[in-house]
Formats: C-alpha cells, sequence, structure tokens
C-alpha cells in the first residue's frame, strides 16, 4: 500500500495534471497572479499549450486548496494568500515545526547533521555578502532537513506546502540583513539543540523562531 501511494503521489506530481496544477500555483503564490485576476480556462490552456481539461481540474484543485474561488457562471478568480493567511500559516507552523525538531532529535543521522551545519556556514558567508536569494534557498534547506530528520512523511509534506504558500513573504523578510543575521543565530541554536538529542529545547527554539518571523512580518508592515 505504502509503496502505491508513493508512485502516486510520483505520477501526480510529474503528470500533465500536476505539472499545470504546480505551476498555477506557483504562478499565484509567485504574485504572478493578483487578487481578484480571472483565470480563464481557454488563455491559460494556449499558454500553457495544453487541452482546456487539466487546466479546468487545476483550477478546482486550486479551489480546494483556498487559492482560487470559482463562481458559476461568471468563471474562476484568484482569491490568493491573505495577511491573516500568512499569520495562521506561521502560528501553525511554529507547533509542527516544533514537534518536527523534537522528533529530528531521536531520528537524525549524521550526515544530516553535517548538512545543517554547512548550510549555516554558507548562509553566513551569503548574509555576509548580502546575496538574498542564495539565502532563501539554504533557509529552505536547513527547513528541510528537519523535516526528513523527523522520521514523518505527514509532517515533510505539511511543512513543505506550508513553505511554498509564504515564499514572497519568507524572501521579503530574510532580505533584510538584521533579520537574516538573527535567523542564522536562531538555527544555530536549534542544531545545537538536536545535535544534544534535547528534544524539549530543539522544540521550544523551533516554535520560537517561526513566532519571531511574525514579528519581522510585523514590524516590515509597520515600517512601510
Amino acid at each position: 500500500m505504502e509503496e502505491f501511494n508513493l508512485q502516486k503521489e510520483f505520477d501526480d506530481k510529474y503528470s500533465l495534471r500536476g505539472r499545470v496544477f504546480n505551476k498555477l500555483r506557483e504562478d499565484i503564490l509567485g504574485g504572478v497572479y493578483k487578487e481578484n485576476d480571472e483565470l480563464r480556462e481557454s488563455t491559460l490552456a494556449n499558454e500553457l499549450g495544453v487541452s482546456r481539461t487539466p487546466v479546468r481540474e487545476a483550477l478546482r484543485n486550486l479551489e480546494i486548496e483556498g487559492l482560487v474561488a470559482i463562481i458559476p457562471n461568471r468563471g474562476a478568480f484568484v482569491t490568493g494568500i491573505s495577511e491573516k493567511d500568512i499569520r495562521d500559516i506561521y502560528t501553525i507552523r511554529s507547533y509542527l515545526e516544533g514537534l518536527c525538531a523534537k522528533w529530528a532529535c531521536q531520528y537524525i543521522t549524521q550526515e544530516q547533521l553535517d548538512e545543517m551545519d554547512e548550510t549555516i556556514y554558507l548562509s553566513a558567508f551569503h548574509a555576509r555578502r548580502s546575496h538574498y536569494d542564495q539565502l532563501l534557498d539554504l533557509d529552505n534547506k536547513f527547513h528541510d532537513l528537519i523535516y526528513k530528520a523527523s522520521g514523518s512523511k505527514m509532517l515533510n509534506h505539511v511543512l513543505t506546502d506550508f513553505h511554498h504558500y509564504v515564499e514572497r513573504v519568507r524572501k521579503v523578510s530574510i532580505s533584510r540583513k538584521d533579520r537574516a543575521m538573527r535567523t542564522i543565530k536562531e538555527h544555530e541554536s536549534i542544531l545545537e539543540a538536536i545535535r544534544k538529542r534535547d528534544g524539549d529545547l530543539a522544540e521550544a527554539l523551533a516554535h520560537e523562531h517561526m513566532m519571531q518571523t511574525i514579528k519581522n512580518i510585523n514590524e516590515i508592515k509597520e515600517q512601510s
């Protein structure tokens, strides 16, 4: 059964339907389509070089995710991610990331610890040079390593999706040099707790790391 489910997940991701869905979701989350923009099946099908069927299926799935609203006799419109959605996501993430870090203390390998060490070293290198695209990639990698080290496919799947939903916000947040350096320090503390196999401390630090991001988002909003 597990093998079947993994194969289905692979097929969905790389099938025509999966590619259309992922492309449209990335474009919505990346700001290519703005809130209230209409998503016309025929236009999207022409742009993507596909028939209208996979586009229609993708729009239905995007509606389930809350990124699109389909209004009868009118069409599909972007709802996107609101400020409340972003705060909700980070609040939920704060608890799930804490659980992830706690479980990682039980299952993490030496190879994963070494990769996290390297990720933090490279993050500091790029932060000093204001290479923010590289910093975002390394931030992704650090969290991905914790997700995988938790040993939970379910947590990995949910948290990876949340990561995508707030990528634009994360990019703005981490492009502030002071926040970038604090993020690295927070990552160092989380890694040290995991290295010591201190599950309670790792959980608390990972939770606080997410809450600090919410605080930073609020500061950015107040200054804009």
